[in-house]
This record gives structure tokens, sequence and C-alpha cells, in this order.
């Protein structure tokens, strides 16, 4: 209210006066409007910034774990070791719920519970070397001659003596020379003239090789059973009084593997494809030796892949491809109907595709998925510190606690109990899996990895159900590609397309005489004794499935000599027949 000294007395004022108010009311306005839209500058400044903390928390932590597991994997143990008796602590409600689902375990189950020297440079030589002149131990080896020694016995021939040559083996313990003396015959005919003939030279898997069939074993036994370079086998050997170039052991490396793939391993898996119940499936990458410029410039090596492919419990291939595409792979089981046995990598995907229209030959390939490489996805989530990621592997690993109580079962019980028994917790797995990765589908991370992989190969995963042969992991695959690893680390390349296959083929064989119990060595060296006198379409019982049977229709005097003729038994009566027990 105006005091009475300032109240206006004439309509001018009063005009005045309110025109001065409003001019007041407006700036208000103006300043309250300007307030008005730095104030949502600031909310909108501020959800900016809000936005951009959150995702720098998220990358953040990401990174953690993502160091997290570096850090584990770089200082501690390469197995994905978990305390499992902490994770049974700390999930024995989730379990417990898990087991009044799948019924009454096992006793098994339940009682196993707690548990679970370098060469110095030389002169290149040329023209054969004369093993006579090297400081070793010398078996000899007389090869006569049938129907001259009648006519000797008849006194209507004369020995008058031997034409001989040498071939280095090789027996535990250092090279040996083997002389092999061809007797010489000296004939009169009617006529009264001589003619002088040699007992001809038994057949022999490597003719004009200087190595005897035991050296050559012994020489692939170093490098592709204890991953040796052969530069290390020839200081080995020199040490032992037998100097042997590593180009020409190379050489006789590359010629053996050719000829055993295109015999043995060649009919080792025709009867693979034909027969097999479930192949498992892994592969490794492998350097490959560039061949040189013609401007003298260095260039890198460059990659290529083995595949592993094991056959039941019966063989085990290596197959060298330049290229790991889906093409590749297609090509690699053309032929083959049944089970893969196979991670989820996409070249893969090529087997499994039905197609629209399919040939007179369709091939019908089933996927099996793999445990481990689901298990492998929380393990790393769990050591990022996850708890989801340790629940999955708590889950995961009581799967393989009720498995490993029934494996030594045969596959009709195996596959009863695992419908009875594992079929609950698989089926409780995927659905918490499948309502888990509808939250965290969005983000970015180790757990996103985890749920999104089992979810993506649940029918994969749970086709162990179907037969009791099938297996929960694809861990024997790995195991045999450490002998690719294992030898990568030490002669680091193979030399050209061409090594690559030749070392594939006998890798195959030391495998498969591994799987069948045989010393890889002694049987390598056997099969180079008789391979040149085998008929050809006998070769599958040169196999390691068959060689135990093949061996003992041999004469043991004949295969103890490093050369000489042979005699060949009757053929076997091979039945090859479909998987009856799971593989281990």
């Amino acid at each position: 209210m105006l005091s009475p000294s300032l109240t206006p007395s004439t309509p001018q004022e009063l005009s005045a006066a309110l025109a001065e108010a409003q001019r007041t009311a407006e700036e208000a306005q103006r300043t309250a409007e300007e307030a008005q839209r730095a104030l949502q500058s600031a909310q909108a400044q501020i959800a900016t910034l809000t936005r951009e903390r959150d995702q720098l928390r998220k990358s953040y932590e990401l990174l953690l774990q993502e160091l997290e597991l570096l850090r584990r994997r770089i200082f501690a143990a390469k197995a994905e070791r978990i305390d499992t008796r902490q994770l049974e602590l700390d999930f024995a409600a989730v379990r417990a719920e898990l087991d009044r689902v799948a019924g009454m375990l096992p006793r098994e189950a339940q009682a196993g519970e707690g548990e679970k020297v370098a060469a110095t440079s030389r002169k290149k030589q040329s023209g054969r070397r004369d093993l006579r002149a090297l400081p070793l131990p010398e078996d000899r080896i007389e090869i006569p001659d049938v129907l001259y020694e009648q006519l000797v016995a008849e006194e209507k021939a004369t020995r008058i003596g031997f034409e001989e040559s040498c071939r280095v083996a090789y027996r535990r313990g250092g090279p040996v020379r083997v002389v092999v003396a061809r007797v010489k015959y000296q004939t009169t005919d009617v006529e009264g003239l001589t003619h002088v003939e040699t007992a001809p030279l038994p057949p022999e898997s490597f003719p004009r090789s200087l190595a005897a069939p035991s050296m050559l074993a012994h020489v692939c036994s170093e490098k592709f059973c204890d991953g040796l370079p052969l530069n290390r086998v020839e200081n080995r050997l020199g040490r032992r009084g037998f100097t042997l170039d590593r180009g020409t052991m190379s050489r006789w490396v590359e010629d053996a593997g050719a000829t055993l793939g295109a015999t043995v391993v060649a009919a080792a898996r025709r009867e693979a494809f034909e027969t097999a119940f479930c192949i498992a499936t892994d592969a490794t990458g492998v350097a490959v030796q560039p061949e040189p410029r013609e401007d003298g410039r260095r260039q890198a090596c460059r990659r290529a892949h083995y595949f592993v492919l094991i056959a039941d419990r019966d063989h085990i291939f290596f197959e060298f491809t330049p290229k790991e595409t889906s093409e590749t792979v297609f090509e690699m089981f053309r032929g083959f109907s049944g089970y893969v046995h196979a991670d989820a990598k996409s070249v893969y995907d090529v087997l499994f595709k039905k197609a629209e229209k399919p040939p007179d030959d369709f091939e019908s390939r089933t996927e099996v998925g793999c445990w481990s490489h689901c298990r492998r996805k929380y393990w790393e989530a769990a050591c990022a510190k996850s708890e989801l990621g340790r629940e999955g592997l708590a889950r995961i690993g009581w799967m393989f606690t009720l498995e490993d109580s029934w494996r030594k079962d045969p596959p009709e019980v195996i596959q009863r109990m695992r419908n009875e028994h594992l079929r609950p917790h698989m089926e409780a797995f995927f659905a918490w899996a499948e309502a888990q990765y509808e939250e965290v589908r969005d983000q970015r991370g180790m757990l996103r990895s985890a749920f999104g992989y089992a979810v993506r190969q649940k029918d994969a995963l749970m086709r162990v159900l179907e037969d009791g042969r099938l297996l929960l992991d694809n861990n024997r695959s790995e195991r045999e590609l450490r002998r690719i690893a294992v030898g990568r680390r030490a002669w680091l390349f193979v030399g050209s397309d061409g090594h690559g296959e030749s070392a594939g083929h006998i890798l195959s064989l030391v495998a498969s005489a591994r799987l069948h119990g045989l010393d890889p060595e002694e049987y390598l060296r056997d099969v180079f004794r008789v391979l040149a006198h085998w008929p050809r379409e006998r070769y599958l019982e040169l196999c390691p499935k068959y060689w135990a049977r093949t061996r003992v229709l041999l004469d043991p005097k004949e295969m103890t000599k490093e050369i000489g003729f042979l005699t060949i038994p009757p053929p076997l009566e091979l039945q090859p027949s479909k998987q009856e027990t799971p593989a281990n």
C-alpha cells in the first residue's frame, strides 16, 4: 500500500505509476525465463555427463574384468581350476533343488562327490656316403637266390662272392650299419661260356635310400612323438658317431609321409568314413615357410591349419589345410554321415545345413556340442569376479560329476542314467541361462558371452542325451592337438604345403598307434619294412587298429631283418563295425 505522500493524486501520476509497475513485472518475467533456460541447460549438461560417467564406469569395470582374466592366464595355472568345495558351499541350495528334481543319485556319484651339441660347418659332400668309414656296429644280411642255390647244391654253379651295399639302421642305443650282401654266382653253359649272376635285391619301401626302416622310423618318432626339430636329431645322432644332414632327413620325412598317406592312411580313412559313429574334430594353426622371392627379400610365414579327426576309438587323422574355411571343412567331411562333435566355430555350420533338394548321395550329419567349451565361458566370467559365472561353474561341474559316476557302464545304461538324472539338471541349467541372458544381452562382457553361447548351443549340448556313446566334452580333440603345439614350439614351421601334408600323415599313424597301445617307433619300423611287399588291396591290415593281429601272422625271423623277402600271410577277416562303447 502506497504511503499518503506517494499516492498519485492526479490521473497523469497514476498512469506513470502503472507503467513503471508493468516495466518492473516484465523485467522480472524475463529474469525468470532466463533462469529457467539456464536451469534446463544445466540439467541437460548434467544428464549428458551422467551418461558419459556411466559409460566410462562400465568400460572401466569391463577393463578390470579383462585385466583380472589376463592376470589369471599369465600368472596362474593354465588349467581352468576352481575351488569346487567352495562352489558347493555357496550354491548348496541350488544343487539341493536340482537334486530333488533329478531324483535320487547313484551311490557312486554320492561317494565321489568330495573327490575329484651343434654340428660344425663342413663342405657339402656329393655322391653316396661310404658308411664303412664310420665307427658303427655292423649287422650283415646275406641274400641268396633260391634257384641258384639249387644249382650250387647240384654242383652246376659256384658262389664267387658278394655284391655288398650298406644301409644305416637304428637300435636302442645308437645307429647300426647294415651290410646287405647279395650272393654272386658263376655258371658255365653248354658252350663253355661263363656267366655271373647276382641275387636280386628284395623290394624296399624307399629304394636307393640310405636309411633302413628302423632309422627312418627313429627320425619320424623323434620329430613327431617327442617334438624334436631335425637339427636336434642331427646333433643327437652326431654324438652317437653318425653325422646326418638335416636336409636329408627332411626329404626322408616328406617321402615317408607321402607314401604312408597314399597307402595306409588312405585305407584307414575310407574305413572310418564308412563305419564311424561319431567323429570329433578341432583345429589349430601352424606356420608355413614362404617360397623364396625372386628379388631375394625376406617375407613372413603364412598361416595354415591342422584339423584333427577322431573316428570313434579306431582312427585318428591330422588333416593339413592351407585355409580354415567352410568349403575346406565341407570337403574334409565329404562322404561321412553321423555325429560330428565340435565346438561352435562358424566354419562347421556348413556340415549341418539341410539341402532343399538333397542329391542321391546325400550325407546327414548331426552336431554334438562340447560342455567343456561352454564351461570355459563361465570360468572366464568367474575369474572376473562374477557371481553368476561361479554359479554356472557349479551347475556344469555337477553335471560332469554325475557323468563320471557311470562313465564305465555300457552305452544303454549310460543313456538311461542320463535321462533319469542328468536331463533335469540340463533343463534347469538352460532355463536359468535363458532368463539371465535376457537381462545381460544388452551389456558387453563375459557374462553375455557365456549365456549367449549356452542359449545358442542348447540343442547341440543336449544331444548327448540321445545316445550313450556320445561324450559331454570334446577334450580328446584338444589333447591330440597338443602334439602339434608341442612340435610347433620346437620346429616353428613346416617347409611347404607338401611337407605339412606329409607330416599330417605321420602324425595320424603316431596318434593312432598310441590309441591302440602300440609303440609308434616300432610300429613305423614294421610298416616301412612290410609296405613294399604288401598287396595294395590289403593296406587296411597295416593300420594301427589291426596291426596287432597282422603282426602275429608274420614270420618273426623275417621281420627281424632290416631287408629281405617276406612271406605274406592270408588276409584277415575284417569286420568293421560302429562304436560299441564311448571313447574316453
